[in-house]
């Protein structure tokens, strides 16, 4: 699966190669509250209207408008109350010209009265009411089927379902949806050096920092994360870690161990495979990527370096897309803006940079600055970026002033 020594994916190149070698995730049913945030695998129908009765808009009395259409304030009709009707406690079921049903809120309207008088309009009377205005024919109930008619196409297939399309379909009495379901991804980071988070940290060790930030980062894309403890940089424990976890596993990502130093051992744990891609892609930070299949199930593996900011920004550019894609969501990449960049910026030449920047959309203006420097270590001007600055591949400097493509991070899409 090798590409040739000196050859560079693009960008676009590698997306493409992830993208066309996965499909959407088998779909199945699923309760309405675990499908927050999927996508609809199914057209859903409306087995029943919305409302499925005719209905009160408001608390009130239930009437024959002919009866009222002369209340007036100096004119008040007055009628008799032959019941009440509560939402959930209908046991009037017609009313008879000539008289007045007590009608609360969501209460199914009566055969024969066609408008309901808010209490408002009259004296609250119990055993007969006095009205001071009168309604239009049809005014304060809501008719069945108004909202919704059997049969009609509530959720397309394809739909990402939210809150609102969640309680329509309840509404319907629907208790489950066919969705693609969440990509389970196994995160693992690789080193001898790494310590987890708050145990004793050696001289010469760093803190694992990359599982965690990777493990988020799939959260947010509304997967599930599997974050492994640290492996050290021996082949065989690399492999007998992956071995154990991919039972579980929709996706798996590695971070470190991709370059072509002697201790890169998920390059060469893999690599002998033959099923796993390594190589370099035309971008920085980002440049050594690895991507192929692993296991009896060929499940998808992505090989990140380990640099935090090559890490974040491979997930980025090849992950998150190939999530999107497992789920069925599109866009599958982040839509880009354009931007007038604040200062001037240099860049490499023959290949694509990611510079940290702010975002600030204020006085109607787009304009981005550069947030540190180009190193791909520095993990602190990563977390105050919100946006990634796009300079081209053939660009090598950008004043102040340019437009740049821009890669906001932090919006939902």
């Amino acid at each position: 699966m090798a590409d040739p020594p000196t050859t560079l994916r693009t960008v676009a190149e590698h997306q493409d190669q992830v993208l066309d070698s996965l499909r959407p995730l088998a779909p199945y049913d699923q309760p309405l509250l675990d499908a927050l945030g999927l996508v609809a695998a199914e057209d859903v129908f409306a087995p029943i209207a919305l409302p499925s009765f005719d209905n009160s808009a408001m608390d009130g009395y239930a009437v024959v408008h002919d009866d009222v259409a002369t209340a007036t304030d100096e004119s008040p009709v007055h009628l008799p109350v032959v019941g009440e009707i509560g939402a959930g406690q209908a046991r009037i079921l017609a009313l008879s010209p000539g008289t007045a049903v007590k009608i609360m809120t969501g209460a199914p309207v009566p055969r024969g009265a066609d408008a309901v008088v808010p209490y408002e309009w009259t004296d609250r009377g119990v055993a007969q009411v006095v009205i001071s205005k009168a309604p239009e024919r049809g005014q304060h109930v809501r008719s069945a089927g108004e909202d919704v008619a059997e049969g009609d196409l509530l959720i397309e297939e394809g739909t990402l379902l939210g809150p609102r399309q969640l309680g329509l379909l309840a509404s319907v009495g629907r208790a489950s949806v066919v969705v693609r379901p969440r990509p389970r991804v196994v995160i693992m980071s690789t080193g001898s050096e790494l310590r987890d988070p708050g145990t004793v940290r050696g001289h010469d060790s760093i803190y694992d920092g990359n599982s965690y930030m990777l493990a988020a980062a799939v959260r947010r894309a509304g997967a599930i994360a599997y974050r492994v403890g640290i492996v050290p940089d021996e082949p065989q424990a690399f492999l007998d870690a992956l071995g154990d976890q991919l039972v579980r596993a929709d996706a798996v990502i590695t971070t470190g161990g991709v370059s072509m130093g002697d201790y890169d051992v998920v390059k060469e744990a893999l690599a002998p495979t033959g099923t796993v891609w390594f190589g370099g892609v035309a971008m920085q930070p980002g440049k050594p990527q690895g991507f192929g299949v692993v296991g009896e199930d060929k499940i998808p593996i992505f090989t990140l370096p380990g640099n935090p900011v090559s890490s974040f920004i491979s997930f980025e550019m090849f992950v998150l897309p190939a999530l999107r894609r497992m789920m069925g969501r599109l866009p599958y990449a982040r839509p880009t803006v354009e931007a007038t960049l604040t200062h001037g910026v240099t860049s490499p030449p023959g290949r694509a940079q990611y510079l940290r920047g702010e975002l600030d959309s204020a006085d109607e203006r787009v304009t981005v600055s550069p947030v540190g420097g180009p190193g791909s270590h520095l993990v602190g001007d990563l977390a105050q970026a919100n946006a990634l600055i796009v300079v081209p591949t053939d660009t090598t400097s950008l004043d102040a002033g340019a437009t740049v493509t821009v890669v906001p991070l932090d919006r939902e899409f």
